[in-house]
């Protein structure tokens, strides 16, 4: 009986860093689906009370090293670890391109000697994942060519403010088969929605993204549907999605994308076939009348401004759960 009591007293007094198995966050694809629901609770209280967290992290440091350019990324966890009593330092992708000068194993075990955590940006997802096998602190990913999950746990946050509950809500994708999708698919299929993809022929997400998530959507019940027709992927969609068109590296493809994509522009003809209640999202940057247009972005019915601030909330509960764990020297 004794034994017992101990084991709940264990349970119940859970701290946030324990409710991550994994040292690092590179991806949605590793991560547990309660997780993911403690991460949101956690944000919740943080956007709501600000203050009460503010020394949480107090003298930890985070290492942000950036190989492509970034304003919401790169913004939002130095204010986050701020807001939370810590400090950042800002790599200049100049002074220590990752690979380059100095190899990814060697750069991480410096920065493990200095910092208590690092977020990374850069287009090799593989880069991001030698630096975290090498460092001994936490690793995030602010995004590579493979998967951008910060973004994937604002969006969702900010879904689940606007619909109260996740499970069972319809998302439609329309765009690229890119590094945005690929999360967004791994963390619908996790968190219970369904997510109705949108792609020209020949953009579709890629057959292993599709094939981990088999048994991912067997588990939580989410449904993932592909298909090349807009009007099909909005139909019974809560919150309608799209990012740009033409990725940083890719604009020698521009032109042809953009005769690809044109079709899949977020426009008023989108706004009023969807249903009445649904949201239109946007992960930024923007390229108005592009992808989306001025009057969807504008529109009292869209959240990408609320997107934007909400990855402040949702990354500032991130570096709570694996920085505020006790460092391994």
């Amino acid at each position: 009986m004794s034994k017992k009591k101990t084991k709940s007293k264990k349970v119940s007094s859970r701290k946030p860093s324990d409710s991550f198995e994994s040292k690092d966050f590179l991806s949605l694809k590793e991560l547990h689906p309660a997780n993911l629901e403690f991460l949101f609770k956690l944000a919740e209280r943080m956007k709501k009370d600000p203050a009460a967290f503010a020394s949480k992290l107090k003298g930890k440091s985070l290492a942000i090293l950036f190989q492509m350019p970034s304003i919401r990324t790169r913004v939002s966890f130095q204010v986050g670890i701020a807001e939370l009593g810590g400090n950042s330092v800002y790599v200049d992708p100049q002074e220590s391109p990752l690979g380059d000068r100095e190899s990814v194993k060697d750069i991480a075990r410096v920065l493990s000697r200095y910092c208590d955590g690092a977020v990374l940006r850069t287009y090799h997802h593989s880069q991001i994942e030698a630096f975290a096998q090498a460092a001994d602190v936490p690793v995030i990913n602010g995004l590579s060519q493979a998967h951008h999950p910060c973004q994937t746990l604002a969006d969702l946050f900010t879904i689940r403010e606007k619909f109260k509950t996740l499970s069972r809500i319809n998302i439609a994708y329309i765009g690229d088969g890119n590094n945005v999708l690929n999360s967004l698919i791994y963390g619908s299929a996790k968190v219970g929605a369904n997510l109705a993809v949108a792609t020209p022929r020949g953009y579709e997400p890629s057959e292993e993204v599709l094939k981990d998530i088999k048994l991912i959507t067997k588990e939580s019940g989410s449904k993932i549907t592909l298909s090349n027709n807009p009007f099909t992927a909005i139909k019974n969609a809560h919150a309608i999605y799209t990012d740009v068109w033409v990725s940083m590296g890719q604009e020698k493809q521009r032109e042809q994308r953009l005769k690809d994509f044109q079709p899949f522009q977020v426009s008023m003809a989108i706004l009023n076939k969807a249903p009445k209640d649904s949201v239109f999202m946007h992960c930024l940057p923007a390229h108005r009348n592009e992808e989306i247009t001025e009057e969807v972005i504008d529109h009292p019915r869209s959240v990408i401004f609320d997107q934007a601030e909400n990855r402040l909330h949702t990354q500032k509960a991130l570096l709570t759960i694996l920085l505020g764990r006790k460092k391994k020297r």
